[in-house]
């Protein structure tokens, strides 16, 4: 559980700069991996918060930098009261204009708050391990520079909303990532993984690499030297636009 903050310390009497991202974890023993890191590094307060535990989700992001929702092992589609929050909270970040990440789940549950559909494949297969993408000139526009190959841990894929533009593309599951609106988007993929978070990922959820079309675990590890650095790269890159985008916002509201 999240600590409480005093008026003092509360992120809206921060700086801008200084101001803390709102971190949406799904399991106890879950963390942000080289989100978090980039994060810290920048000097960037980190305020991770777990709605499936009983954390609360701001009213507001206006002491905050932004929100990331990560993945899990849900659906957008389940019907577990934290799960609807956290779909209909969505709305708080879009209605102000505050920097918004999905990853996996958190791109799914995006989609579905904008009225898009969230399914499987209709052939039932999944995409677990590295896989390739193709970028579209929108998503230059934001990063010069995308992987060619993304890491990947999903069985259910999303529709592109109404209005939001197609940033990558894939083969088995189309809409690889997307941007809504000014500052939020969403991906499939998992640039965030860390070594230990795919050691822990692989051997707990072991069963996910029996599905059709995901590569067993020796190749995950096999493969992860060939594409880990262009992955790493873009995730830096992308992180800084995206927290950019909250001094933009800041300073055009002041203006």
């Amino acid at each position: 559980m999240h600590a409480p903050l005093d008026s003092k310390h509360h992120p809206r009497n921060a700086p801008a700069a200084r101001r803390p991202v709102l971190l949406v974890l799904h399991q106890e023993l879950s963390t942000a991996g080289r989100v978090g890191h980039y994060l810290a590094k920048h000097g960037v307060p980190l305020d991770i918060r777990r709605p499936r535990l009983g954390d609360a989700l701001p009213e507001t992001l206006a002491g905050h930098a932004g929100a990331v929702i990560f993945g899990g092992p849900n659906s957008a589609n389940d019907t577990d009261e934290f799960i609807r929050r956290e779909i209909d909270w969505i709305a708080v970040p879009l209605a102000e204009k505050k920097p918004f990440f999905g990853i996996c789940l958190g791109a799914q549950m995006l989609a579905k708050h904008l009225g898009a559909r969230v399914s499987t494949h209709p052939e039932g297969k999944a995409e677990v391990g590295y896989y390739p993408i193709r970028v579209t000139d929108e998503a230059r526009a934001v990063c010069g520079h995308w992987p060619d190959v993304v890491y990947q841990w999903h069985r259910e894929g999303f529709e592109l909303p109404h209005g939001a533009k197609l940033l990558a593309e894939g083969d088995t599951f189309r809409v690889q990532a997307m941007r809504y609106g000014p500052c939020a988007y969403g991906v499939q993929f998992h640039a965030e993984v860390t070594h230990a978070m795919m050691c822990r990922w692989t051997s707990r959820g072991h069963a996910r690499m029996a599905m059709p079309g995901a590569k067993q675990r020796a190749a995950h590890f096999a493969e992860r030297p060939v594409y880990d650095q262009a992955i790493r790269t873009w995730l830096a890159t992308f992180l800084d636009a995206w927290l950019a985008k909250d001094s933009a916002t800041a300073a055009a509201a002041k203006s």
